[in-house]
């Protein structure tokens, strides 16, 4: 019965620490967390790379983009409430854009969750979406983000020193854009210079 025990013992003891790290890292990122690295490609287009402030030719991380907080879209082509929900998103992108101390600061970027560069431009053309996407069409992205659904949504703040950590993480749309903008400033700390 001893053996039998012991046995057991070693067996949880295997479980705790082999699986358990891989079920746990095989999550999203919650908030207070850090970012998983991920590397991608830097945009052809001028507009795009002037929008995330960086520059070259190869692949970027998101510390690299000039802004102190990212909102990140995890979405697919297939997905249909990406697709309905992609003119709130839009609303977003343009709320930030028309304040002049929030535009430089908070940046939109999109994930295709196994789209391919081409799908992930047709979902850009068909629902005018005016922030930079990315195709993720082996899932190794999705993969490092715990194979999420989507959509998913990710915001992180990026401090002075390049460091970072998540501030947002949930499944699903984010409601209206003037209250998830509102919650983004209020989780980031983020405010207008004359406050």
């Amino acid at each position: 019965m001893k053996k039998i025990l012991v046995g057991w013992a070693g067996i949880l003891a295997l479980i705790s620490w082999v699986v358990l790290p891989a079920i746990a890292a095989n999550r999203p990122p919650e908030a207070g967390e850090s970012f998983p690295v991920i590397h991608l490609p830097i945009p052809g287009n001028a507009d795009e790379k002037n929008y995330l402030g960086i520059s070259g030719k190869g692949y970027f991380n998101i510390r690299d983009i000039r802004a102190d907080v990212v909102v990140i879209e995890i979405f697919s082509l297939y997905c249909p409430i990406c697709q309905s929900y992609s003119p709130e998103v839009n609303v977003l992108y343009r709320m930030i854009e028309q304040v002049p101390e929030f535009k430089d600061r908070i940046k939109l970027i999109g994930i295709g969750a196994g789209n391919t560069t081409f799908e992930v431009g047709t979902f850009k053309e068909k629902y005018d979406v005016p922030f930079p996407l990315f195709p993720d069409q082996d899932f190794a992205i999705h993969k490092r983000l715990g194979e999420v659904r989507t959509p998913y949504f990710i915001v992180i703040k990026i401090n002075k020193d390049r460091t970072h950590k998540v501030i947002y993480s949930k499944l699903g749309d984010f409601g209206e854009a003037e209250t998830f903008l509102q919650q983004i400033l209020d989780a980031s700390g983020l405010r207008p210079k004359n406050h």
